[in-house]
């Protein structure tokens, strides 16, 4: 009996190098075999990889990558050009807003420690109401001069140290609320008033800045 078996016919010139011959042509193979005579079937050639949709994914990944990229770049550029005055307007919010919390009684979880601390500090001559009022519009007045900025600026700064310093001032005049009986560290009320030490660092910031810029300007016009 005689069998058949595929031989690969040549490519094409110019055909790829990868791809697999097409078989077709069937050649008969003597031999010993028990069934009929029968030929190998066609195989056709194995799909080939496709580098061009890989090809294709890559650049838009590095695009999407490089457009992230530049987005945080330019937030980056617009926060680092705005910082001060992003610093600014934040701790005015936040001196506005405790400002107006005074003005409505017990409104404000500060209300009593803050009355108790300028009750000593006036020695007891001015009424609790008073002393209440006049703290709830100076820390309206310094948040907005922080907020507005230009002009009202330097004020506010100024206001802002000096209260802070009367602030700071609870930590001793008033040790009993500020700090625990048996331990160095503050309580609530004390970490309330500790707290207030990053707002110092920030008004110094934006102090530093407006007093620098003022010089550099008076140093400019000189020049000129």
């Amino acid at each position: 009996m005689r069998s058949y078996t595929a031989e690969p016919s040549l490519p094409p010139p110019g055909a790829m190098p990868h791809a697999r011959p097409h078989l077709s042509i069937a050649t008969p193979v003597s031999g010993s075999g028990s069934g009929p005579d029968s030929t190998v079937a066609s195989v056709p050639p194995a799909p080939a990889p496709a580098p061009e949709r890989a090809a294709a994914a890559a650049p838009t990944t590095a695009t999407a990558m490089t457009a992230g990229a530049q987005a945080l770049n330019r937030l980056a550029a617009y926060i680092n050009a705005h910082s001060h005055a992003l610093l600014r307007v934040t701790v005015g919010i936040v001196f506005f807003g405790f400002g107006v919390l005074k003005l409505f009684p017990s409104a404000s979880p500060a209300e009593q420690l803050a009355v108790d601390a300028a009750t000593k500090m006036t020695l007891g001559m001015v009424p609790e109401t008073v002393l209440l009022l006049s703290l709830a519009a100076l820390e309206t007045a310094i948040g907005i001069g922080l907020i507005v900025g230009r002009r009202l600026l330097r004020p506010a700064l100024v206001a802002f140290f000096l209260h802070m310093g009367g602030v700071f001032s609870t930590l001793l005049l008033l040790p009993d609320a500020m700090w625990q009986p048996h331990s160095p560290a503050p309580t609530m009320e004390g970490q309330y008033v500790v707290k207030n030490v990053v707002l110092v660092a920030v008004c110094l910031v934006v102090a530093a800045h407006e007093w620098g810029r003022s010089d550099r300007s008076g140093a400019g016009n000189g020049a000129g």
